[in-house]
């Protein structure tokens, strides 16, 4: 039977990205995000368990795995992707209700779909499996006016780490991936220029998001005696070694 993966936040970017490698790699994936249609496109066409919902509420993550154990009877790993960011700016002109939308989303939303993860991999028969989250180089070093975001990602970083210590009882790892600049949606603005820690606009490089989701598979293929607790994949040229 093919190796299972859950991959959140999978209607576009980092996710789709991610699901056509571990499709192509002959894996069984179920694709939750907001969205059917994006979901669909995602699949292209190809065996996927499509699973609309909406990471930040309880029930209707708990149906999705819910639904993921009925087809499958067993998960090996979840990469835990789905965010958001907030337009840059200081911290007295962001709306409290767009922090909050954002924090349901990088933080609870991890936090549920983890929480579901690691009960179906720690009751299953064999016992065990892997969770990846989606952190962010912003969570050592932020960028100007990313205070929401830079504060969800530390969240993430804290749940990596204790769901590492809390998994070795079970069987099961966690790991984070932190990703510089691929590209996608989300830093569509960067070749163009962006703001700097010395208040200037400057162009920054990105990558290949497929080099994203080749080190995702990668991480997702070792042994789960093997932990890959965090991995910093980014640009080479990209202001982060020496930001600030």
């Amino acid at each position: 039977m093919p190796q299972g993966i859950v991959i959140t936040g999978a209607g576009s970017g980092i996710g789709r990205a991610t699901a056509h490698a571990f499709i192509a790699a002959g894996w069984r994936v179920a694709l939750i995000g907001r969205r059917e249609v994006p979901l669909v496109q995602t699949a292209g066409g190809n065996p996927a368990l499509i699973l609309p919902c909406d990471v930040t509420d309880p029930a209707a993550v708990d149906a999705a795995f819910g639904q993921i154990a009925a087809e499958w009877g067993h998960l090996d790993v979840l990469f835990n992707n789905a965010g958001m960011s907030l337009k840059a700016a200081p911290i007295d002109e962001i709306a409290v209700t767009d922090w909050l939308a954002l924090c349901g989303v990088n933080i609870t939303g991890m936090f549920l779909t983890a929480r579901a993860a690691f009960g179906m991999m720690r009751r299953q028969n064999p016992q065990g499996g892997r969770i990846i989250n989606n952190g962010s180089i912003s969570a050592a070093v932020p960028r100007p006016g990313t205070a929401p975001y830079t504060m969800s990602k530390h969240a993430v970083t804290g749940l990596t780490r204790s769901l590492g210590l809390d998994g070795r009882a079970f069987n099961i790892a966690c790991g984070q991936i932190d990703i510089g600049n691929a590209a996608t949606d989300m830093v569509a603005a960067m070749p163009k220029g962006v703001s700097q820690a010395d208040g200037s606009m400057k162009a920054e490089p990105v990558m290949d998001v497929r080099l994203v989701a080749d080190a995702v598979l990668q991480m997702a293929r070792l042994p789960l005696d093997v932990s890959v607790p965090f991995m910093t994949i980014m640009a080479r040229d990209m202001p982060f070694l020496g930001r600030g």
